[in-house]
């Protein structure tokens, strides 16, 4: 007989939860006790995974984090592991009604007069990194953007690449001479970029994406907001801009959004377009010559005191596993609980995956504007999924199954964690910026890319990353925290592993510890003390939404 009160071996996520979750693998027939009842497993239970804490009939409601996750297929016996193929996703009817939420402000007394050093722009934003960015109108201008890539970052110490290219010339150099190539060894730590010519200058960052001609104007028009949002980021001190000439984003739609988005933009902005020039060739030599002039000229900047409250935080997760809502979600939660009541901007995007949870979060809104602003972003969002067969209740990736996540509802609901208990202040569409203090809900796909593409362009200054099964998910603007659940995670894939919550599966912390630890971190991280591994790496993903079916 297995008790949970001598070891930690199973969960309740909230009182009213019909479903336990099981903290370590259990065996078929065992005897749990769990808060003075006992459960006989009816099958193996695997860590993540689910067990239903009483007899079902087919129909029945499964409650988990205290709301509807899905309905049984079939009758269920007490201590049946859940499977999609006993439960099936279901989730409450949502509408706007008069709510008097009341938050439980935590304690921030010991952060009250905490800073971090980041870069001031004259805007009043504060960075927490130097970049400078190269952008391209359109697709055709990508090929042009890796050549002066491969230039400007190899040459100034920008690149990662130097270990594989070592390790590719001792391959070569083997095979050439006939030894053994098996007694070739790459070094595996991730380099440190301590070569760099510009101290002060944290990278050059390029936004290689398909759009800007072909497509729709609309298409276009969502592109260039996008990118004037990155632009116009507190982390981006200069602009280079590629344009052929005849695409659909023209560079003057282009600053006419830089310039809608913040009026006193005055970064400088380098524009070079190819159908003006007399060469390619000349082309990428003066945006190279230019660009490097633009790099002294940034360098000048240093980093300077700035309080918690200029903090963007970005919350997000991907390859999410059954203990995402138990450890790393909820621990993110609270950190960015600390932030709110410190004044900083939390951002929690990923509409796909508050399904089932939209009710907690209208209640939370602190405007009826605001919540039904949500809830018409959820419902034609949603049905523009069912238009195509599909719908948000497909979210589930194989692996999130694989891993405890049956349905979209289990999954949405420990991924709305992240966004702590804070009242919701604002709801912004997709490239729309951050404006107000407090927890802000931002559209964006569940996509990982997508996603953080568009928190970078809603302001986030940071952005922690949520992941059970691991994923080397990144943006170029903004550093990404990667925040495991487990410690099998955390020690196997430690080249992109932040920080890890494992201890909160053991019981060795609390959520609240948990939290205050990811804070602590994040505080570094911003005055550029810690580099996360997606910034010593490289990972600087950025795939733009076209506004059409993404989950």
């Amino acid at each position: 007989m297995l008790n949970n009160e001598t070891k930690r071996l199973v969960l309740k996520m909230h009182p009213k939860d019909n479903v336990l979750v099981a903290l370590t693998d259990l065996p078929q027939n065992e005897r749990v006790i769990f808060e003075e009842e006992t459960y006989v497993l009816q099958d193996a239970i695997k860590a993540k995974h689910k067990f239903y804490t009483t007899d079902l009939n087919t129909g029945d409601e499964v409650i988990m984090y205290g709301v509807l996750v899905g309905k049984v297929q079939c009758d269920i016996a007490k201590g049946s592991l859940m499977t999609i193929e006993n439960l099936k996703h279901a989730a409450e009817p949502y509408a706007y009604r008069e709510v008097d939420y009341s938050w439980q402000v935590p304690d921030v007394t010991k952060y009250k007069d905490r800073t971090f050093n980041g870069f001031k722009r004259k805007d009043g934003r504060v960075g927490t990194a130097n970049y400078w960015l190269f952008v391209p109108t359109v697709f055709c201008e990508n090929r042009n953007l890796d050549v002066i890539k491969e230039a400007l970052q190899n040459e100034l110490g920008y690149s990662v690449s130097d270990k594989y290219t070592q390790y590719t010339h001792q391959l070569l150099k083997a095979y050439q001479e006939g030894a053994d190539m098996d007694s070739i060894h790459l070094e595996l730590a991730p380099s440190s970029q301590t070569n760099r010519i510009f101290k002060n200058v944290d990278g050059i960052k390029f936004l290689n994406h398909q759009g800007g001609c072909g497509g729709t104007r609309q298409d276009s028009a969502t592109l260039s907001a996008l990118l004037a949002a990155y632009a116009n980021h507190p982390n981006v001190a200069g602009i280079t801009l590629l344009s052929l000439g005849c695409q659909h984003l023209q560079v003057q739609d282009f600053i006419n959004d830089v310039k809608k988005q913040n009026p006193s933009f005055d970064k400088p902005l380098l524009v070079f377009e190819q159908q003006q020039t007399v060469s390619e060739e000349q082309l990428i030599a003066d945006a190279i010559k230019q660009t490097f002039a633009g790099l002294v000229e940034i360098n000048k900047l240093e980093r300077s005191p700035a309080p918690l409250s200029d903090l963007v935080l970005g919350v997000k997760c991907g390859g999410s596993d059954g203990f995402s809502g138990v450890s790393a979600n909820p621990a993110v939660g609270y950190t960015s609980d600390l932030l709110v009541a410190l004044g900083g901007k939390v951002l929690l995007a990923e509409f796909p995956e508050l399904c089932g949870v939209e009710q907690n979060l209208i209640d939370r809104c602190t405007s009826k504007g605001s919540a039904e602003k949500f809830i018409n972003l959820m419902q034609s969002y949603d049905a523009l999924a069912h238009k195509v067969g599909s719908g948000f209740h497909m979210n589930p990736s194989p692996g999130n199954i694989k891993d405890g996540l049956i349905t979209d509802a289990i999954k949405s609901a420990g991924a709305a964690k992240k966004g702590g208990t804070a009242p919701v202040v604002d709801v912004l569409d997709y490239t729309e910026p951050a404006t107000k203090p407090g927890l802000s809900l931002v559209c964006t796909p569940g996509n990982d890319v997508e996603a953080t593409t568009g928190k970078a362009a809603a302001g986030a200054t940071l952005i922690l990353f949520t992941t059970g099964l691991g994923t080397p998910t990144g943006n170029p603007v903004c550093p990404v925290i990667k925040v495991a659940t487990n410690s099998v995670l955390a020690k196997k894939m430690s080249d992109i592993i932040d920080i890890d919550c494992g201890p909160v599966i053991s019981g060795e912390k609390s959520i609240e510890e948990m939290g205050e630890d990811i804070l602590e971190y994040c505080i570094k991280a911003a005055s550029g003390e810690i580099i996360p591994k997606a910034v010593q790496l490289n990972q600087d993903d950025f795939i733009p939404w076209k506004r059409g079916v993404s989950l």
